[in-house]
């Protein structure tokens, strides 16, 4: 394009003016069908006609929230966005079919997913509404309270909160002040807040809209403490009034999100009748006999805290949603953008660049990779709830690893939300900063999605904590330092016996070779796994407590729970290359697959250069073949946005 806009030189015919860079593979790129149907259609599924029906929604006038508008309003048109979704069924999608429902947890979390392309505060209220009270009610009551309640909720004729974090205690649930008493000449339960630190903190939906709420509380029978449980308690009166013994305060304004009425909720000797309490794992009889099918009051606890499962891994889709939309904006702005140039020659698109290349289109095929790991992830977690719903039982171990794959994709995928939207903000220059294309408003509202439904580097360590549970228990009864010394044998010489110059290649086939990329993702996992384990062995013998032990590796186990996302979510895409519906679809999809992996490694070569698994030649060969890749890749850019088939009225919004 020259200075006036209009075009004179395809990407082309700039693109041969660029030096030559050593491409993954001997092929012309630009032979590919440049067609996005076949990927658009291919990244549609599972739920394809879900996320239809739930765009074509998005574009009534209440989804479109202007750029100027007060708080009051803003609550109230998200309210009327929430009441469309439950008129048209959005909201009993995930619920079971006895009710009315879907019975399709998976396309209620294609909604949730879709609706990131949009107003976030409208996404937030769906989630508080559908998935948290909905779903605590769903997964942690029995039949009487699903045909009691579910399908009001799943109409919204009852608003309600999930109640779980107080002012005191956040991630920590197991330490909730919130206490529920049995009182067994009443028969009921008296849920109450014995300290002004045990409100209810950063409640959705508490300080205008909830009429009740799942309050996670400590249950005492007696003398017994039972740990953490649900009861569902009524908190208004349908005219909007607080009920006897419940004290609401509004959270006020906020960085973002601003169209969610967040509240505090405190509970004064609130009674409750005992079919209240959400029984489906412990349950108190009409003579005050405690009984839960669990044994373990540890193995209950978490349990009962799979509802966290569906919202982790609803916020990592909206992550991903919204980072989506950062990068379609920045990728069309820098298509069409022209700036500097040869001397006497035309303006260039700002995308030509290499380093714009570089700020855009590595995060393009990470966030590729998210989409697949989450869509993936999504769908292992609905097959687990259609079995548990038909009566059959799901391994311990598939739970484990969902729920541990729930907490690494959230965690990363938010802060790769927050950081991909600040560099598509940055490449759009000034342009950037209007409020009209929304990706300031986007880094605003998706912020918090690195704190709830639990803060990031708590939900690595606990994805490392998995971890190391599985490998005490794949290793038997070997001693703990004989299993340290397998792995270690085993993490050590993976490389070596695949692959003896591993450590020196640098020719491009290899370095964009799936099998090698596999490789050194599974060595860093397995090698971390092996070092977290002789680390928190080491301080186990000098006489730390187990607390401070794990304490001390904070760090480590962090890092070691990125490690295994990040394989994950390779995993995810290599399988998703497989099966891609038409080999120029395969051939893209490897190649951005390819700048994925050479992405991550870049980004942790410190890491494989001091386990001496890299040696600097290589870690300089890697940082080419990103630019590589970057250069290949250029010319399909446009195509990889479009794919995520995000409609034009959706991307802007209007000044009013």
């Amino acid at each position: 394009m020259g200075r006036s806009g209009e075009p004179r030189h395809t990407d082309g015919q700039y693109l041969r003016r660029v030096p030559t860079a050593r491409l993954a593979h001997r092929r012309i790129m630009n032979d590919r069908p440049q067609d996005p149907d076949p990927l658009a259609s291919f990244l549609s599924r599972p739920c394809s006609e879900v996320r239809q029906r739930v765009l074509e929604l998005m574009r009534r006038p209440a989804f479109q929230t202007p750029l100027e508008l007060s708080r009051p309003d803003h609550r109230q048109r998200v309210l009327e966005a929430l009441q469309i979704l439950a008129d048209e069924g959005i909201g009993l999608l995930g619920f079971p079919e006895s009710i009315g429902g879907g019975g399709a947890p998976g396309a209620a979390i294609a909604a949730f997913e879709t609706l990131g392309f949009g107003d976030t505060a409208i996404l937030v209220k769906y989630g508080v509404q559908f998935g948290l009270w909905g779903g605590s009610v769903y997964q942690l009551g029995t039949r009487t309270h699903h045909e009691r309640w579910l399908h009001a909720i799943g109409t919204l004729e009852i608003p309600g909160c999930y109640a779980m974090t107080e002012i005191s205690h956040g991630s920590n649930v197991r330490e909730l002040e919130t206490t529920a008493t049995w009182d067994g000449e009443s028969g009921e339960f008296v849920v109450h807040s014995p300290t002004e630190s045990a409100g209810k903190e950063w409640i959705g939906n508490a300080a205008l809209h909830g009429r009740m709420a799942t309050v996670f509380a400590q249950l005492r029978v007696g003398v017994e403490d039972h740990g953490v449980h649900a009861l569902v308690v009524p908190i208004r009166t349908e005219d909007g009034r607080p009920l006897p013994g419940i004290r609401i305060e509004d959270n006020g304004p906020k960085a973002g999100l601003n169209g969610v009425d967040n509240g505090r909720i405190w509970f004064d000797s609130v009674r409750v009748p005992r079919d209240h309490l959400l029984d489906r794992f412990a349950s108190v009889t009409e003579e005050g006999r405690y009984e839960s099918p669990i044994e373990s009051p540890g193995r209950r606890f978490f349990t009962m805290l799979g509802t966290l499962v569906a919202g982790r891994i609803s916020i990592a889709s909206a992550s991903v949603s919204a980072a989506k939309v950062g990068l379609t904006v920045a990728v069309r702005y820098s298509e069409r953008r022209v700036q500097f140039g040869p001397q006497d020659g035309p303006e260039v698109p700002i995308l030509d660049y290499p380093v714009h290349q570089r700020l855009l289109l590595p995060r393009v095929a990470t966030t590729y990779a998210f989409h697949f790991a989450v869509r993936g992830l999504t769908e292992r977690y609905d097959d687990i709830l259609r079995r548990q719903r038909d009566g059959g039982s799901v391994p311990g171990d598939e739970l484990r690893e969902v729920e541990a794959g729930a907490a690494g994709l959230k965690a990363l995928a938010s802060w790769h939300c927050q950081e991909t939207l600040q560099a598509s903000r940055e490449a759009m220059g000034g342009r950037g900063f209007h409020a009209g294309n929304r990706i300031g408003r986007l880094r605003a509202d998706t912020d918090i999605f690195t704190t709830f439904e639990g803060a990031n580097t708590v939900l690595l360590q606990l994805v490392a904590k998995s971890l190391l549970t599985r490998f005490r228990e794949e290793m038997g009864d070997l001693h703990f330092m004989g299993m340290v010394r397998y792995l270690a044998d085993r993490a050590g010489t993976r490389l070596s016996k695949r692959n003896p110059i591993a450590t020196r290649r640098t020719d491009p086939d290899h370095l964009t070779d799936p099998a090698y990329h596999r490789t050194v993702f599974e060595y860093r996992e397995e090698r971390l796994t092996e070092s977290a384990a002789r680390r928190l062995k080491h301080r186990l013998d000098e006489g730390m407590e187990p607390f401070q032990a794990f304490t001390a590796c904070q760090h480590h186990l962090e890092t070691l729970g990125r490690a295994h996302t990040q394989r994950l979510m390779l995993d995810a895409f290599h399988d998703a290359v497989a099966r891609a519906p038409t080999p120029g679809t395969s051939e893209l999809l490897r190649d951005l697959a390819a700048l994925f992996a050479l992405s991550v490694l870049e980004q942790e070569r410190s890491w494989y250069l001091e386990s001496g698994s890299m040696e600097p030649a290589k870690s300089r060969a890697i940082r080419a073949q990103v630019e590589a890749q970057c250069l290949a890749l250029r010319p399909h850019a446009g195509e990889l946005v479009a794919a995520w088939g995000i409609p034009d009225d959706i991307l802007s919004v209007r000044d009013g």
